[in-house]
């Protein structure tokens, strides 16, 4: 049995281009006890992956050279030499980027195929959704009446972090690339206001008239020019939770940060950089809420597949220029039906 890998063929230089991957064909090796085989189903791409492509230390180890590289994903079980899954389980786990993943069972949950959408696990009940729910409510902690500020608004994580300061009464504004992102942030995700940072660059002027009475909380995906300019506006005892800054993962020289840090001390704002996998405990309240809000209508998702692993690179290149609507997700094999 062959399977089909994405690797890592070399370590991008500024912006990911094609040559970075290779695709290739590799026989599945055996399994080994404790280990799974699993039929990828979904792959998710994610602005994250983006540093593991360099050598630079961080949260994560970087991805290995002529590796396949690795992500959120779910498949169905095709043969185990664990107790946990048997064959036909649905899994969902940090996979390869390939047709067929080996990996240690410890690492996999089970799914059930029935509960929701397999994608929105991977999505807005995964990993970016959970994003949203902890920085917004554990550290944004959005009071009525205040002016919550969230960039990439329609993104997988920042779609949802907008509609639960709305569901804590906050006015909700932001920006996203595009008059259509812009448009589907007002009208279905119930923002404010929103404006396209790739049509509009007078960031400060924009931000004046979105949010004139300043910002009380701002929820940053983005970073650069654009967190500047909201870091302006921060009201006094704002709170600003950073979870992403997608818009210098591909800076070779880091950028300097916003002018006059005294700000933070003047103003006494909180400022939090956070990684969701060391809040782990709490998922059981994100499980238990969001699920109810999707069903009772409060909450609303959207998400772009794409169609064949081989698509995976142009696609993970598009994510990281905002070309995607919504939650990126990769249809490597049949889901099951």
């Amino acid at each position: 049995m062959n399977k089909t890998s994405v690797v890592l063929a070399s370590r991008p230089s500024g912006d990911p281009t094609a040559g970075n991957f290779r695709l290739e064909t590799r026989p599945v090796p055996a399994l080994e006890d404790g280990q799974i085989m699993v039929r990828v189903i979904y792959l998710s791409l994610d602005p994250y992956m983006r540093p593991r492509m360099t050598e630079l230390k961080s949260y994560t180890p970087p991805f290995a050279l002529d590796a396949p590289l690795t992500g959120g994903a779910i498949g169905e079980v095709i043969e185990s030499k664990s107790d946990k899954f048997a064959k036909g389980d649905i899994a969902m786990g940090m996979f390869g980027w390939e047709t067929i993943s080996i990996v240690d069972a410890r690492g996999v949950r089970k799914l059930d195929a029935k509960a929701a959408p397999l994608t929105y696990h991977l999505g807005v009940l995964g990993m970016p959704g959970y994003t949203a729910y902890w920085g917004m409510l554990h550290i944004g902690r959005p009071k009525p009446g205040e002016t919550v500020f969230v960039s990439a608004a329609t993104g997988a994580v920042g779609s949802l972090a907008g509609q639960l300061a709305k569901l804590k009464g906050a006015r909700v504004a932001g920006c996203a690339g595009s008059d259509a992102k812009c448009s589907f942030a007002v009208k279905e995700l119930g923002y404010d206001a929103c404006f396209n940072h790739n049509a509009r660059h007078d960031y400060d002027q924009a931000l004046a008239e979105l949010c004139p009475n300043g910002i009380d909380v701002d929820f940053e995906n983005v970073g650069g020019p654009i967190f500047h300019a909201v870091f302006r506006k921060m009201n006094d005892f704002g709170r600003i939770a950073m979870c992403g800054a997608i818009a210098e993962y591909n800076d070779e020289r880091p950028q300097p940060g916003p002018d006059k840090m005294f700000s933070i001390i003047q103003r006494r704002l909180k400022i939090e950089g956070f990684i969701v996998s060391d809040h782990m405990r709490d998922m059981g309240e994100f499980m238990r809420d969001v699920p109810a809000w999707i069903a009772q209508g409060k909450i609303h998702y959207r998400e772009t597949v794409v169609q064949g692993l081989e698509h995976a690179p142009q696609a993970f290149m598009g994510l990281l220029k905002g070309e995607n609507f919504g939650k990126l997700i990769v249809q490597v094999g049949e889901a099951p039906k």
